[in-house]
């Protein structure tokens, strides 16, 4: 339940601060005294956006803090999965500053706008004026229904395998296009395949063909100079090989008189020898020299190789091999893709399997609670100065499955006795939508899931007894949860069992709200006010007096 709420520097609002007690409770004031800027508070507290103009004063911030009191254990679970420290007293914490940059907090813990809205749509239920209409929304009437039927989990449940579903229907319908989509593509891809195959490219043959080439192009050049080379090391005339002979023979006869040579004569054996296996590697050359009619085969495997790269605009070799392994790729992925279509089938039909057990059990529950819920919403209205009213709900089957099961709610009514039940939407009016609103919240009520339920002048079109009944009713709500309703109606006002009014002032020729608790003196001034259109009359004080007498 709101235990507390303090405003500072929101609206009209500069400083207040309420305490609220659990049962019912009324806040009535003149219209424009602030009520619904109380309520925009409240609101702006529990993760509503914020106005742009929401600042009493442009140059503080604004702080709207609130204090809830949790009874039992089933609130650990959403603190503890938000990582925030839970206390059987919540406070709730906004701020605004003139930057119009917004912090929110939950027991001192900085949260995101998300979480936040997430705890206050648990914590209380706020109901304007206009949410009558929703009455006439398919969905909100299969939510109502849902509540009856005790189904929050389930739905949970449901929804969660709903997307999975969905998502792997997507997957297989892309998988699908793209099977379709690519046939002539993978046509094309096979046949650029097999002309690279048949290629049969090896790795690094490009440089090699290229160095053949040139070797065949220019091996009468090449044998020249191999013979000339031959010949200068080794010949019959006059050959360096002869000259290092004769030279290093000179030494060794020197060395007996110039000892110093010793070392010269071992440079030029060393020399000889290298002479000699440079000798050997140029007749080798000569041995290796290629017969010049292996040109034309090589030229002819080097051409081919040119025409594939100029073919896919490619410059490199490497690159052609590297387009080689991804159309290999591209190629068998596609012979696999009628396996991946064929698993994500399966698992769309055991997805659809559960989702059909689960969104049958939703069904069976919503009937189950169908029969109750419509007598139970009737009795209440036939309360309401509708003594032959009749509420029914309509639930079909949908032939496909929904984010919500496989139904579709459709609330009928009827006001008038031996007239069968339309859509509420076309039979009800205004001032009807509005007590058939309150005869739902007050059976919804007593399964006490929010704690705390706000009714924002939904008495809006009746007066009179009815009015009565309405406070008769809202009494009652009160014995299971907090009830708070911003009321103009005296026969209202008269049940409830905390009072709060809602005035306007004047302070430095600028206008205020504020709220204080009316003591029971006040409140027949209040109320016989009420009763006579603000003028207090004798009359209206004795009227006053007997309605609160009755509480």
């Amino acid at each position: 339940m709101l235990q507390k709420l303090s405003i500072s520097n929101y609206a009209l609002i500069s400083s207040l601060s309420v305490d609220f007690d659990n049962g019912f409770s009324v806040i009535t004031g003149e219209t424009g005294a602030g009520k619904s800027i109380l309520l925009g508070a409240l609101g702006f507290l529990l993760g509503n956006r914020a106005d742009t103009n929401i600042l009493f004063d442009d140059t503080k911030k604004c702080i709207v803090e609130g204090v809830f009191i949790l009874h039992d254990d089933r609130w650990k679970s959403f603190f503890e999965e938000n990582d925030i420290d839970y206390d059987e007293e919540c406070i709730i914490r906004r701020e605004i500053n003139p930057q119009k940059k917004s912090r929110a907090f939950i027991n001192d813990t900085p949260v995101s706008l998300q979480i936040l809205k997430e705890l206050g749509a648990r914590l209380v239920d706020i109901h304007s004026q206009h949410d009558s209409l929703l009455l006439c929304n398919p969905d909100f009437q299969l939510a109502l229904l849902d509540d009856a039927a005790d189904n929050n989990l389930l739905l949970t449940q449901y929804k969660k395998a709903y997307h999975d579903y969905v998502s792997a229907k997507n997957e297989l319908d892309k998988l699908r296009r793209k099977t379709t989509d690519n046939i002539d593509e993978n046509d094309y891809l096979k046949f650029q395949l097999d002309e690279i195959l048949k290629a049969e490219l090896l790795d690094g043959e490009y440089d090699e063909l290229t160095q053949r080439i040139e070797f065949l192009e220019n091996q009468e050049e090449i044998i020249r100079l191999l013979k000339e080379s031959t010949n200068i090391l080794d010949n019959e005339d006059n050959s360096l090989l002869d000259g290092i002979n004769t030279l290093l023979y000179n030494v060794e006869k020197l060395r007996r008189y110039i000892p110093e040579l010793g070392s010269m004569a071992e440079r030029l054996n060393s020399v000889k020898i290298e002479l000699k296996d440079i000798l050997s590697d140029l007749n080798n050359f000569q041995d290796d020299s290629q017969d010049i009619s292996s040109l034309e085969i090589l030229q002819e495997r080097f051409d081919m190789i040119q025409r594939l790269m100029m073919k896919h605009h490619l410059n490199d070799y490497s690159l052609l091999l590297q387009l080689r392994e991804d159309i290999r790729r591209k190629v068998d992925e596609f012979s696999n893709i009628e396996d991946i279509v064929a698993d994500k089938e399966k698992e769309v039909r055991e997805l659809e399997k559960d989702l059909l057990v689960r969104a049958s059990e939703l069904r069976m529950r919503r009937k189950k609670a169908k029969d109750d819920f419509e007598k139970d919403v009737t009795t209440v209205i036939r309360q309401l100065a509708m003594p032959y009213g009749l509420f029914e709900i309509k639930l079909d089957e949908t032939e496909e499955l929904t984010s919500n099961g496989i139904d579709v709610v459709t609330f009928m009514f009827s006001a008038n006795k031996g007239h069968s039940t339309e859509i509420m939407a076309k039979a009800a009016s205004g001032g009807e939508l509005s007590r058939l609103m309150l005869a739902i919240k007050s059976i919804a009520a007593r399964n006490n899931y929010i704690p705390t339920l706000i009714f924002d002048e939904i008495d809006t079109g009746v007066s009179g007894e009815v009015a009565s009944k309405l406070g008769d009713i809202m009494k009652v709500m009160g014995d299971t949860l907090q009830l708070v309703s911003i009321t103009h109606l005296p026969q209202i006002a008269s049940k409830a069992e905390n009072h709060f009014f809602v005035y306007k002032t004047v302070v430095d020729e600028k206008t205020h709200s504020n709220i204080k608790v009316l003591t029971h003196e006040e409140r027949v001034v209040e109320i016989a006010k009420m009763l006579s259109n603000a003028e207090v009359t004798e009359e209206a004080m004795k009227a006053a007096e007997v309605l609160l007498s009755s509480l």
